[in-house]
């Protein structure tokens, strides 16, 4: 029973963290940038088919079957992701924020409606299946395999959160908080916001799609259904309920918006009758949104909340200030 309970939390985890990955790259986005992006969804999709058209096995009637390893398909799927994003940036990304989250969610229709329609390449609505699986071969033990996955994704996400973190905390950072916070200043130092905007812009597009090419791999299999609207919705209320603006509360609330997820669907499951359980189901969004509610009146800036000081050097420079000023005040 113990060890059934160790390989059920492993896979909570697991699944829990490809959502972190996505989050952190919606944080480079929104928490850092400003940039109101809806779009999550299709975006993740691109990193997830990429992915699986290269890493699959030959098959007669669909393209790919390229059966290239799976640390190939992540770069490639992340790539890809960033790809489509910085097509899209450079010509949205001049838009207001409501053009832009318009425009984006334009975008990840467009994609679904490919995904659907483009049989040969994505299988349409029956999907690609026979995705490898990291450490495929440990399948059969439930526990070894869980452990082993949770593994990746755990460096995967410290990966991701070290390079996202040095990149915050860099001038380059800054720059993207000076033009989040007042573009006109930040025009007036020489900088350019649009670059900087699109530069961001294809970052979190790629962390996005590594998370869904990771997310894939896992899973085994995908299919237009995966990538609904509900997905990009459940990764902006883990965003919120953990910190816009701080990596560590987008891993959080990861975590935790998953938690309420899968508890409330093993709830619908065990409360309601078969033939109600998708009508049901509503009830896992109403949870979420109550939770996200809940967390923005008790927390508004969410649990963690944002990261003030980017830089240690800021920190650093401001204590001889503090000192002189005590020093004269006791003179």
């Amino acid at each position: 029973m113990m060890l059934d309970l160790v390989a059920y939390g492993a896979f909570f985890l697991t699944i829990a963290l490809t959502y972190a990955v996505i989050c952190l790259g919606l944080n480079v986005q929104w928490g850092q940038t400003g940039l109101f992006n809806v779009g999550v969804a299709g975006f993740v999709a691109v990193g997830a088919y990429t992915s699986a058209i290269l890493t699959t096995p030959a098959t007669a009637d669909r393209f790919g079957g390229f059966d290239l390893p799976i640390v190939v398909g992540w770069l490639g799927g992340g790539l890809a992701s960033a790809f489509v994003t910085f097509l899209l940036g450079a010509l949205t990304l001049r838009l207001r924020s409501d053009y832009l989250a318009i425009a984006t969610f334009g975008a990840a229709v467009v994609i679904q409606l490919c995904m659907l329609n483009l049989v040969p390449l994505t299988g349409g609505p029956f999907g690609i299946g026979f995705i490898p699986r990291p450490f495929g071969g440990l399948a059969g033990d439930a526990l070894a395999f869980g452990l082993a996955n949770f593994a990746v994704l755990a460096v995967l996400v410290l990966v991701v959160y070290i390079v996202l973190e040095r990149l915050v905390r860099s001038p380059w950072g800054r720059v993207l908080r000076a033009i989040r916070e007042d573009e006109t200043a930040a025009r007036g130092l020489g900088k350019n916001p649009v670059r900087y905007r699109l530069e961001a812009f294809a970052i979190g597009g790629f962390v996005m799609g590594l998370g869904g090419a990771a997310q894939a791999h896992f899973i085994g299999f995908i299919a237009p259904d995966n990538y609904l609207p509900i997905l990009t919705f459940q990764v902006w209320a883990m965003l919120i309920v953990g910190g816009s603006g701080n990596m560590r509360g987008a891993i959080l609330g990861a975590v935790l918006v998953w938690g309420i997820w899968a508890i409330s669907g093993s709830v619908v499951s065990a409360v309601f009758p078969a033939d109600q359980q998708a009508r049901a189901a509503a009830l896992q969004i109403v949870l979420i949104g109550v939770a996200l509610c809940v967390v923005l009146l008790v927390r508004p800036r969410g649990i963690l909340g944002e990261v003030r000081v980017v830089s240690r050097h800021l920190l650093r420079d401001a204590r001889p200030s503090v000192s002189a000023k005590e020093r004269s005040d006791n003179a």
